[in-house]
């Protein structure tokens, strides 16, 4: 099974650094549970009509230690709720990354990409070749290849995919 290549839209540029993924539902909303009540109140400090304009497919983009804090769920469970479909940083804080790869969200660092992005670019990332294109200006930057346990985990949605995959594999009931 191949990972599938991201493509879509820049849908919002998180530049600041260590930028802890909580803010995009408010700590306030971090113990909802249902994903359309935190995609309802994802992103409402920064653009209330966000959900309006993404679609599915779009991609967010970090800076460096995206994800810093602590790794919490809910945010992510909220932009996936959005259709997005990943997200691009500079890096990514150990929990965060660790977390949203287990959960199947792909992420891929790439060390140059706030200069590289304007919001609104539409973006492929090509997991193969480990390159990230820029298709709106016609440029490309190199992304750090996923170790293979990461690119295994995201071809299979998830560790509990990853998992029964491996069993089935082995010949495990």
């Amino acid at each position: 099974m191949a990972l599938e290549n991201l493509r879509g839209r820049v849908a919002w540029i998180f530049d600041e650094p260590d930028f802890d993924v909580d803010a995009i539902v408010g700590v306030s909303n971090i113990k909802l549970k249902d994903p359309a009540a935190l995609a309802a109140v994802a992103m409402q400090d920064y653009e209330p009509d966000f959900a309006e304009k993404v679609r599915p497919g779009d991609l967010l983009v970090g800076g460096r230690n995206f994800g810093y804090g602590h790794p919490h769920y809910p945010p992510m469970i909220a932009m996936r709720h959005l259709g997005l479909a990943g997200v691009i940083a500079e890096s990514f804080s150990p929990g965060y990354w660790r977390g949203e790869i287990a959960m199947g969200f792909p992420q891929a660092a790439c060390p140059g990409i706030l200069e590289f992005v304007q919001r609104w670019d539409e973006l492929e990332l090509d997991w193969t070749s480990a390159t990230l294109r820029n298709l709106t200006r016609g440029t490309t930057l190199p992304v750090e290849p996923l170790s293979e346990g990461d690119r295994m985990m995201l071809e299979h949605g998830g560790l509990i995919g990853y998992l029964h995959a491996r069993d089935r594999a082995e010949g495990v009931a």
